[in-house]
């Protein structure tokens, strides 16, 4: 049968006259549209939006979705226009055609490349613009989650057709599509999507074990069918006599789950021949009270496995599946799982969220019901979408979405899914980071537990919290500790200390250059400054000065050029600057040794003078050193920094730092430890209590004000630190 017409036979099944007439329109303009194209397979290019629709119209959906899928392709490959599809065929198809569209590959912008620069420097464009359009992917499900099912079902017929791509497009595309597509069918519910997409990326990806299995299916079937069909005779008659209509039948599995079942009993050293469940029990009823009756009888007629038991109806998973799960030792004690369930409660199971069509009319369109039980997508969306990098959001939803999930109960009996190994602080973050914020405990089925204890299916989770937000620490974030696995989580702690950060930043870069300005005669704001160094905001200039990746001396440079500044000093700094880039030499000193006077420790910033000594060369001092007042003006010399040199390394010099904190154990520690990360050394501390105040001076050898201004930074970062500033007294 031609491909259109099998098309409409199935629309016209369940969609009104007019509703038919739509996709019939669709299709004749996708036609019109695609004339003369061709894919690379060399098959009319109109075959692949008719055979997207096709899929789409056995999961029964509506005229809408199987019209837009006839022209997901027109925008991109036709140029159509937005405007045009609105006119002929409605707004609400226009933007789905339009969803699509805008899943497309794009072009590599600077934007997105310097926003991966800052999380990952390492990955290559080609892994920058596959995250960015998978994370494209996953955000549409918050705008029509039909935009991602036609997409799903495009990626199904691309798969279906690959076998015509270069070998290496071929395996890209078949990773692609098993480490992304088909756990989000799966998550979406849709089994009959999830099968085929894994079993199409297994052939290319392993085709030497999707081979060596599909012929294992074929020698095993008969024996498997003959211990299922027993079964059945075994079963049929206890319903029969219970009055329970129902319809049993073999469940087979598909190739890559038995790849994955066989992986697993080659893990545990079982043999493949001991693997009985390629093919499960699965028992259709027509109500809930018979689910729970053919469950009984099932345990009547053969043992249950202990621990292999699930109630999915009185719990249902996020992505709407509904059954009972248990696994029993039947004849020959082997173990077969069987699923009870009722046929609504199967057609979700195979179609999922897309089975909301099966019920739904244009009058509910937007039916709360239906959005509620989507609730979860959207909010897996909100937790993700704070995640900078592409790369990094991908990892976030292989990680917290597509893992095997476990399920846990709140204290008041809510059940909540995470992924597998998380911990009641995942959990707390899941059920909000003000929560996770002030976690300070947890108890697992009214037991305190560690916070990393790794959660089990059935836990009932209750989380102690601090009247205050203390705010998390940062052992949270250390993985070999494992008090965080999902990666939302670790992106909620990580926000919070780059906030705290940003405002540390943000005064630190205020103090010093509001430090470095004041003492110049005229005023200049910082708004002006702003301005002058190309900034498009002052949050901006304030947190790279903080941070130290702008050098305030950078800026002070910048103004001294452009006679920004007008002081005496102003017209210094302006002559440093100059003089600096002619090099100017050392006047009068021949080669004396020359040696940084430690009394007032000047810097390169600083206006400088020498003096001749007879034991140590040249001494160089600020010029308005308190000490050189007595001494013999006789042995002044003029000195420059470019030729300076002293004891201790040609390279540096020393500076003096005065910080103030709150007193605690450890604070010492700390601060040396950042000065060490600064890879600085220090010429000597000094340390005076005065009540619970700490006033530490440090003499540190730098070698720019870049280095001292990063280091004041860091210090000021240090846990009960004041206050830090340079000193010369």
């Amino acid at each position: 049968m031609d491909s259109i017409q099998l098309l409409i036979d199935k629309a016209e099944k369940y969609l009104i006259e007019d509703q038919v007439s739509v996709i019939q329109e669709a299709y004749k303009f996708a036609l019109e549209s695609h004339k003369g194209q061709s894919r690379l397979s060399g098959e009319p290019y109109i075959n692949h939006p008719i055979e997207t629709a096709n899929f789409l119209a056995d999961l029964k959906l509506d005229h809408q979705v199987l019209a837009a899928a006839l022209l997901h392709d027109v925008m991109e490959d036709c140029n159509v226009a937005f405007d045009k599809l609105s006119q002929l065929f409605g707004e609400d198809i226009a933007k789905l055609v339009d969803g699509v569209t805008k899943l497309t590959r794009s072009e590599l912008t600077p934007e997105m490349k310097k926003v991966q620069s800052n999380v990952n420097n390492e990955l290559s464009d080609e892994d920058i613009l596959q995250a960015e359009n998978l994370r494209k992917l996953i955000s549409s499900i918050a705008v029509d989650v039909r935009i991602i099912l036609i997409k799903l079902s495009d990626r199904l017929h691309n798969m279906n057709t690959l076998n015509s791509l270069p070998y290496d497009r071929q395996l890209y595309i078949a990773r692609e599509t098993l480490d992304i597509y088909a756990p989000l069918a799966h998550r979406l519910g849709i089994w009959e999507l999830k099968w085929r997409l894994e079993d199409l990326s297994f052939q290319y990806l392993n085709p030497k074990e999707y081979q060596n299995i599909s012929l294992l299916l074929k020698t095993k079937r008969s024996e498997r069918e003959k211990y299922i069909e027993n079964i059945i005779d075994i079963l049929q008659p206890e319903l029969d006599s219970f009055k329970i209509k129902s319809q049993i039948s073999g469940r087979p599995k598909n190739i890559y789950s038995i790849y994955k079942k066989i992986q697993s009993y080659l893990d545990q050293n079982k043999k493949i021949e001991e693997i009985y469940d390629f093919f499960a029990l699965r028992i259709l009823v027509t109500n809930i009270d018979e689910c729970y009756s053919a469950l009984g009888l099932v345990h009547k007629l053969w043992r249950p496995i202990p621990g292999q038991f699930d109630d999915y109806i009185a719990n249902p998973k996020d992505n709407l599946y509904q059954s009972l799960h248990t696994t029993v030792l039947c004849e020959g004690a082997h173990p077969v799982e069987v699923q009870i369930r009722t046929k609504d409660m199967h057609s979700t199971s195979e179609y999922g969220v897309a089975a909301h069509w099966l019920y739904k009319s244009d009058s509910d369109l937007e039916d709360d019901k239906f959005d509620s039980k989507i609730t979860w997508l959207r909010q897996i969306f909100e937790w993700q979408k704070d995640v900078v990098g592409a790369q990094e959001f991908v990892e976030s939803f292989k990680s917290d979405v597509f893992k095997n999930q476990v399920f846990v109960y709140t204290p008041k009996s809510d059940l909540k899914e995470l992924p597998a190994g998380s911990t009641p602080l995942d959990f707390a973050y899941r059920i909000h980071t003000d929560i996770g914020h002030r976690c300070v405990g947890a108890k697992v089925n009214d037991k305190l537990v560690p916070l990393s204890y790794q959660l089990k299916n059935g836990d009932r989770v209750e989380i102690i919290t601090s009247k205050t937000v203390r705010g998390p620490s940062l052992d949270w974030l250390n993985n070999d500790l494992g008090f965080l696995q999902t990666t939302s989580a670790k992106t909620r702690v990580k926000q919070w200390f780059n906030r705290q950060e940003h405002k540390n930043n943000l005064q630190n870069g205020k103090y010093l250059i509001e430090e470095r300005i004041k003492h110049f005669n005229n005023s200049i704001e910082i708004s002006d400054i702003v301005k002058l160094m190309n900034f498009d905001n002052e949050s901006e200039f304030l947190n790279l000065l903080g941070s130290g990746k702008l050098p305030v001396s950078e800026v002070i440079e910048e103004l001294a050029k452009t006679n920004k500044i007008s002081s005496e000093k102003g017209k210094l700094v302006q002559n440093s600057y100059r003089e600096r880039v002619v090099n100017r030499s050392v006047t009068g000193s021949g080669d004396l040794k020359t040696v940084i006077a430690l009394c007032c420790s000047p810097s390169p910033e600083t206006e400088i003078v020498g003096f001749l000594n007879r034991d140590q060369g040249v001494s160089v001092h600020r010029r308005n050193c308190k000490e050189i007042i007595d001494y013999d003006l006789d042995n002044q010399i003029e000195v420059d920094w470019n030729n300076v040199t002293h004891d201790y390394n040609s390279q540096t010099y020393p500076s003096r730092i005065k910080i103030d904190a709150y007193d605690r154990v450890g604070l010492l520690r700390d601060i040396t430890v950042q000065v060490a990360k600064e890879r600085l050394n220090i010429a000597s501390c000094i340390q005076e209590e005065y009540n619970d105040i700490s006033i530490i001076y440090l003499t540190v050898y730098i070698n720019s004000i870049e280095n001292l201004d990063h280091l004041c930074s860091s210090l000021d970062n240090v846990k009960g630190v004041i206050s830090v500033s340079r000193t010369v007294d």
